[in-house]
Formats: structure tokens, C-alpha cells, sequence
């Protein structure tokens, strides 16, 4: 058993270990889109399609513009365990109103697979629900299948998509999460 993993705000001096975090990860599956023009409107699906052999995949952005952008974010949040850092998960409000926009969430290559990314993501739900926001997006490469699982784990439902959205090109997928209690009512 880990011992708890404690999630908190960032401090400056955060920054450089979170910077220093391995922001790429490893696939075996991506989210392929294909786009129809018919004569009855376009159509655009996803698929999820096996690769051949593991993908490694570099990370959209720059994480050393963190140095200079995290007093900008609405929220940076940290998770760490005694001293050590093992994820963070920056968050900006959303367009919307009632909305914010989970931007980056990065768990260091030795702490993947052991919950952290599900810790921040619930702690970043809890800190926009005490603002009074019901409503937390996700986004993610069409690659970043491992982000795709923990979406869905959580709960979390595709909301869209944006094509050439990161500076290399990639395609943006979007995943909602909303407090319950708000919208509709699933469960009867």
C-alpha cells in the first residue's frame, strides 16, 4: 500500500521539479478520426485503433514555459507524498461560465499507474465545485490513450474535439465532467 498522496497549491519553488517531470508518455491505442462529406452533412467519428507495436509520444506543449506561466493558471495543483513531487494539474477557467479547463495534468514517469492522476483530478473537481463550478473539462491528444482510460475510469464523457490544436498539429479531444445533481438526471 502507498502511503496517501496529498494534493495541495503550488509554490515557486515547485516549479523546477515539475518542469524536470518526464511530460511524454507511452501508447499502444490511439483515438483515429475520420471526417465523411456526404451529400446528407459531414460526419465525424472516433475509433479506437491498435497500434502495431507501443508509440512513444512527446508532449504537446513546452513544460519550461511553466516557469513563466504558472501564476497565470487559475489553479496549479501539486500532489506530492512527504517531500517528493509526483504530479501536478494546471487549471484555467473556461471560456463558459461555470467551467474550468484542466490544461496539463502530468504524473512523473515513476509514479504513473499508482492513482496520483485520479487524486489531482478529483482534488481540481473539488476546488472548482468550492468556486461555485459544476463543471470540469479535460483535454488530451487524440494519442494520449492513457489519459483517455482515466477519463473514462472517472467517469468523465467526450464532449468534442479540436482539429490541429496543439502547437505539432495534434488533435484535441475534450471530456466533461459535471457535479452531479446539475443537468440531467441519469440515474431515473
Amino acid at each position: 500500500m502507498h502511503p496517501e498522496v496529498d494534493i495541495r497549491l503550488a509554490v515557486s519553488s515547485d516549479i523546477p521539479q515539475l518542469m524536470a517531470f518526464d511530460h511524454g508518455y507511452s501508447t499502444d491505442h490511439v483515438w483515429q478520426m475520420a471526417v465523411e462529406n456526404g451529400a446528407a452533412g459531414l460526419t465525424v467519428a472516433f475509433r479506437e485503433v491498435r497500434l502495431p507495436r507501443p508509440m512513444r509520444v512527446r508532449y504537446p506543449r513546452d513544460p519550461s514555459r511553466l516557469a513563466d506561466e504558472w501564476t497565470h493558471k487559475a489553479a496549479l495543483l501539486v500532489a506530492e507524498r512527504g517531500e517528493e513531487r509526483l504530479g501536478y494539474l494546471a487549471l484555467v477557467e473556461a471560456p463558459a461560465p461555470g467551467c474550468y479547463w484542466v490544461t496539463d495534468l502530468v504524473v512523473d514517469l515513476r509514479y504513473r499507474r499508482q492513482g496520483v492522476g485520479s487524486r489531482l483530478l478529483q482534488a481540481a473537481r473539488a476546488w472548482a465545485a468550492e468556486r461555485g463550478s459544476p463543471t470540469l473539462f479535460l483535454e488530451m491528444q487524440h494519442k494520449n490513450y492513457p489519459a483517455i482510460c482515466l477519463a473514462r475510469k472517472l467517469g468523465m464523457v467526450f464532449a468534442g474535439f479540436s482539429d490541429r490544436y496543439y502547437p505539432n498539429q495534434d488533435i484535441a479531444l475534450f471530456f466533461v465532467l459535471e457535479r452531479q445533481g446539475r443537468g440531467s438526471d441519469r440515474n431515473g
